[in-house]
Protein backbone atom coordinates (compact mmCIF):
# COMPACT_ATOMS: atom_id res chain seq x y z
CA UNK A 1 0.00 0.00 0.00
CA UNK A 2 1.68 3.20 -1.19
CA UNK A 3 0.76 6.69 0.02
CA UNK A 4 0.41 9.98 -1.85
CA UNK A 5 -0.28 13.28 -0.09
CA UNK A 6 -1.17 16.27 -2.25
CA UNK A 7 -1.63 19.87 -1.17
CA UNK A 8 -3.53 21.99 -3.71
CA UNK A 9 -3.17 25.76 -3.35
CA UNK A 10 -4.71 27.58 -6.35
CA UNK A 11 -3.17 31.00 -6.86
CA UNK A 12 -0.05 30.20 -4.82
CA UNK A 13 3.47 30.46 -6.24
CA UNK A 14 3.70 26.70 -5.64
CA UNK A 15 0.13 25.53 -6.28
CA UNK A 16 0.78 21.79 -5.91
CA UNK A 17 2.97 20.00 -3.35
CA UNK A 18 3.23 16.20 -3.24
CA UNK A 19 4.76 13.74 -0.77
CA UNK A 20 4.78 10.01 -1.50
CA UNK A 21 6.10 6.75 -0.10
CA UNK A 22 6.37 3.71 -2.34
CA UNK A 23 5.64 0.41 -0.61
CA UNK A 24 6.65 -2.71 -2.54
CA UNK A 25 8.20 -6.16 -2.35
CA UNK A 26 11.79 -5.59 -1.34
CA UNK A 27 13.20 -7.82 -4.08
CA UNK A 28 11.35 -6.03 -6.89
CA UNK A 29 14.15 -4.19 -8.67
CA UNK A 30 13.69 -0.54 -9.62
CA UNK A 31 15.69 2.40 -10.94
CA UNK A 32 15.59 5.94 -9.50
CA UNK A 33 13.86 8.69 -11.47
CA UNK A 34 15.41 9.27 -14.87
CA UNK A 35 14.57 9.55 -18.59
CA UNK A 36 14.25 5.78 -19.03
CA UNK A 37 11.85 5.78 -22.01
CA UNK A 38 13.45 6.90 -25.30
CA UNK A 39 10.06 6.70 -27.02
CA UNK A 40 8.67 9.21 -24.48
CA UNK A 41 10.97 12.25 -24.64
CA UNK A 42 10.64 14.61 -21.71
CA UNK A 43 9.25 11.98 -19.32
CA UNK A 44 11.27 11.43 -16.12
CA UNK A 45 10.27 8.82 -13.57
CA UNK A 46 11.26 5.88 -11.46
CA UNK A 47 11.40 2.67 -13.49
CA UNK A 48 10.13 -0.69 -12.33
CA UNK A 49 12.46 -3.21 -13.94
CA UNK A 50 9.89 -6.01 -13.81
CA UNK A 51 7.22 -4.34 -15.91
CA UNK A 52 9.20 -1.48 -17.44
CA UNK A 53 6.70 1.10 -16.20
CA UNK A 54 6.68 3.59 -13.35
CA UNK A 55 4.97 4.38 -10.06
CA UNK A 56 5.59 8.14 -10.44
CA UNK A 57 6.75 10.29 -13.33
CA UNK A 58 6.56 13.84 -14.66
CA UNK A 59 6.61 15.19 -18.22
CA UNK A 60 8.15 18.31 -19.73
CA UNK A 61 4.87 20.22 -19.29
CA UNK A 62 4.95 19.72 -15.53
CA UNK A 63 2.27 17.03 -15.38
CA UNK A 64 2.88 14.45 -12.66
CA UNK A 65 1.19 11.04 -12.58
CA UNK A 66 1.43 8.34 -9.93
CA UNK A 67 -0.29 4.97 -9.50
CA UNK A 68 -1.16 2.96 -6.38
CA UNK A 69 -2.71 -0.44 -5.74
CA UNK A 70 -6.16 -0.85 -4.25
CA UNK A 71 -6.82 -3.36 -1.43
CA UNK A 72 -5.99 -6.97 -2.22
CA UNK A 73 -4.32 -6.23 -5.54
CA UNK A 74 -0.58 -6.28 -4.80
CA UNK A 75 1.60 -7.56 -7.64
CA UNK A 76 0.93 -8.69 -11.21
CA UNK A 77 -1.82 -11.07 -12.31
CA UNK A 78 -2.06 -13.37 -15.35
CA UNK A 79 -3.78 -11.73 -18.27
CA UNK A 80 -3.55 -8.22 -16.80
CA UNK A 81 -1.41 -5.36 -18.05
CA UNK A 82 1.12 -3.73 -15.72
CA UNK A 83 -0.28 -0.75 -13.84
CA UNK A 84 3.10 0.90 -14.35
CA UNK A 85 1.92 1.67 -17.88
CA UNK A 86 -0.79 3.98 -16.63
CA UNK A 87 1.35 6.99 -15.62
CA UNK A 88 3.20 6.75 -18.94
CA UNK A 89 -0.10 6.76 -20.83
CA UNK A 90 -1.24 9.77 -18.82
CA UNK A 91 1.97 11.70 -19.49
CA UNK A 92 1.48 11.46 -23.24
CA UNK A 93 -1.06 14.25 -22.70
CA UNK A 94 -0.21 17.97 -22.47
CA UNK A 95 -1.98 18.75 -19.19
CA UNK A 96 -3.57 17.11 -16.17
CA UNK A 97 -7.14 17.56 -17.39
CA UNK A 98 -6.39 15.79 -20.68
CA UNK A 99 -4.36 13.12 -18.86
CA UNK A 100 -7.23 12.35 -16.47
CA UNK A 101 -9.65 12.15 -19.39
CA UNK A 102 -7.34 9.79 -21.27
CA UNK A 103 -7.12 7.40 -18.31
CA UNK A 104 -10.88 7.62 -17.72
CA UNK A 105 -11.46 6.47 -21.31
CA UNK A 106 -9.50 3.21 -20.88
CA UNK A 107 -11.05 -0.24 -20.31
CA UNK A 108 -10.36 -0.77 -16.60
CA UNK A 109 -10.64 -4.54 -16.90
CA UNK A 110 -7.23 -4.69 -18.61
CA UNK A 111 -5.53 -3.85 -15.29
CA UNK A 112 -5.84 -4.96 -11.70
CA UNK A 113 -7.64 -2.37 -9.57
CA UNK A 114 -5.74 0.89 -9.09
CA UNK A 115 -5.76 4.42 -7.75
CA UNK A 116 -4.02 7.29 -9.52
CA UNK A 117 -3.17 10.90 -8.72
CA UNK A 118 -2.60 13.20 -11.70
CA UNK A 119 -1.78 16.89 -11.32
CA UNK A 120 -0.25 19.95 -12.90
CA UNK A 121 -0.06 23.54 -11.72
CA UNK A 122 -3.67 24.13 -12.81
CA UNK A 123 -5.60 21.06 -11.64
CA UNK A 124 -5.37 17.80 -9.69
CA UNK A 125 -7.37 14.59 -10.04
CA UNK A 126 -7.94 11.27 -8.26
CA UNK A 127 -8.70 8.30 -10.50
CA UNK A 128 -10.20 5.01 -9.40
CA UNK A 129 -10.03 1.85 -11.54
CA UNK A 130 -12.05 -1.06 -10.18
CA UNK A 131 -11.31 -3.70 -12.80
CA UNK A 132 -14.46 -3.20 -14.83
CA UNK A 133 -16.06 -0.49 -16.92
CA UNK A 134 -14.08 2.74 -17.14
CA UNK A 135 -11.95 4.40 -14.46
CA UNK A 136 -13.57 7.30 -12.67
CA UNK A 137 -11.82 10.69 -12.54
CA UNK A 138 -12.61 13.06 -9.68
CA UNK A 139 -11.15 16.57 -9.18
CA UNK A 140 -9.20 16.98 -5.95
CA UNK A 141 -10.28 20.06 -3.97
CA UNK A 142 -8.01 22.73 -2.53
CA UNK A 143 -6.26 21.62 0.64
CA UNK A 144 -4.68 18.31 1.64
CA UNK A 145 -5.73 15.05 0.00
CA UNK A 146 -4.25 11.76 1.22
CA UNK A 147 -4.53 8.70 -1.02
CA UNK A 148 -3.61 5.17 0.03
CA UNK A 149 -5.13 1.95 -1.30
CA UNK A 150 -8.42 3.63 -0.39
CA UNK A 151 -10.16 6.74 -1.69
CA UNK A 152 -8.88 10.23 -0.80
CA UNK A 153 -9.12 11.09 2.90
CA UNK A 154 -10.95 7.85 3.68
CA UNK A 155 -10.75 7.58 7.45
CA UNK A 156 -11.55 3.85 7.35
CA UNK A 157 -7.89 3.52 6.30
CA UNK A 158 -5.90 3.34 9.58
CA UNK A 159 -2.98 5.05 7.87
CA UNK A 160 -5.14 7.94 6.70
CA UNK A 161 -6.90 8.26 10.05
CA UNK A 162 -3.55 8.62 11.82
CA UNK A 163 -1.54 10.73 9.38
CA UNK A 164 -4.00 12.99 7.55
CA UNK A 165 -4.45 15.25 10.61
CA UNK A 166 -0.68 15.37 11.04
CA UNK A 167 -0.13 16.63 7.49
CA UNK A 168 -2.98 19.10 7.89
CA UNK A 169 -1.34 20.48 11.04
CA UNK A 170 2.23 20.50 9.72
CA UNK A 171 3.76 23.68 8.27
CA UNK A 172 3.75 23.34 4.48
CA UNK A 173 7.07 22.97 2.68
CA UNK A 174 8.85 26.00 1.24
CA UNK A 175 10.23 24.72 -2.08
CA UNK A 176 12.10 27.92 -2.97
CA UNK A 177 14.16 27.39 0.18
CA UNK A 178 14.26 23.61 -0.39
CA UNK A 179 12.71 23.28 3.05
CA UNK A 180 10.64 20.10 3.26
CA UNK A 181 11.51 19.42 6.89
CA UNK A 182 8.07 18.70 8.35
CA UNK A 183 6.83 16.58 5.45
CA UNK A 184 10.09 14.63 5.20
CA UNK A 185 9.83 13.84 8.92
CA UNK A 186 6.27 12.59 8.50
CA UNK A 187 7.21 10.38 5.54
CA UNK A 188 9.97 8.83 7.65
CA UNK A 189 7.65 8.00 10.56
CA UNK A 190 7.46 4.33 11.57
CA UNK A 191 5.51 5.07 14.74
CA UNK A 192 2.35 3.06 15.44
CA UNK A 193 1.15 5.33 18.25
CA UNK A 194 3.02 3.32 20.86
CA UNK A 195 0.64 0.39 20.44
CA UNK A 196 2.50 -2.82 19.54
CA UNK A 197 -0.83 -4.35 18.55
CA UNK A 198 -1.62 -1.54 16.10
CA UNK A 199 -1.96 -2.66 12.50
CA UNK A 200 1.28 -2.50 10.55
CA UNK A 201 -0.51 -0.39 7.94
CA UNK A 202 -0.71 2.52 10.39
CA UNK A 203 2.97 3.36 9.83
CA UNK A 204 3.56 5.71 6.92
CA UNK A 205 7.08 4.33 6.52
CA UNK A 206 6.32 0.59 6.50
CA UNK A 207 8.92 -1.50 8.37
CA UNK A 208 10.25 -4.44 6.34
CA UNK A 209 8.39 -7.64 7.08
CA UNK A 210 7.93 -10.80 5.02
CA UNK A 211 9.83 -9.20 2.15
CA UNK A 212 7.61 -6.08 1.94
CA UNK A 213 8.05 -2.49 3.08
CA UNK A 214 8.64 1.12 2.08
CA UNK A 215 11.33 1.19 -0.62
CA UNK A 216 11.54 4.86 -1.65
CA UNK A 217 10.05 8.30 -1.13
CA UNK A 218 9.45 11.48 -3.10
CA UNK A 219 8.83 15.16 -2.39
CA UNK A 220 7.65 17.11 -5.43
CA UNK A 221 6.55 20.71 -6.03
CA UNK A 222 4.90 22.26 -9.08
CA UNK A 223 5.50 25.98 -9.47
CA UNK A 224 3.02 28.43 -10.98
CA UNK A 225 5.54 29.31 -13.68
CA UNK A 226 6.12 25.70 -14.71
CA UNK A 227 9.08 24.92 -12.44
CA UNK A 228 9.20 21.36 -11.09
CA UNK A 229 11.21 20.41 -8.00
CA UNK A 230 11.58 16.70 -7.20
CA UNK A 231 13.52 15.28 -4.28
CA UNK A 232 13.91 11.48 -4.16
CA UNK A 233 15.04 9.11 -1.41
CA UNK A 234 16.25 5.80 -2.92
CA UNK A 235 15.28 3.82 0.16
CA UNK A 236 13.17 4.13 3.32
CA UNK A 237 13.09 7.86 4.07
CA UNK A 238 14.33 7.40 7.63
CA UNK A 239 17.56 5.95 6.22
CA UNK A 240 18.05 7.23 2.67
CA UNK A 241 18.71 10.97 2.15
CA UNK A 242 16.59 12.95 -0.28
CA UNK A 243 18.44 14.09 -3.39
CA UNK A 244 17.39 16.40 -6.23
CA UNK A 245 16.20 14.70 -9.42
CA UNK A 246 17.65 16.28 -12.59
CA UNK A 247 14.72 17.47 -14.72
Amino acid sequence: MCTVILLSRPGHAWPVLIAANRDEMLDRAADPPGPWWPDRPGVVGGRDRSGGGTWMAVNRNGVVATVLNRPGSLGPAPGKRSRGELPLLALAEPDATAAAAAIAALPAAEWRSFNMVIADRHAAFFLRGLGEGRPEALPLPPGISMVTAHDPNDLTSPRTARHLPRFQAAPPPVPEAKDWTAWARLLADRDTSGDPAAPRGVALNVPPLAGFGTVSASLLALGAGGTVQWLFAPGPPDRAPFQAVPL
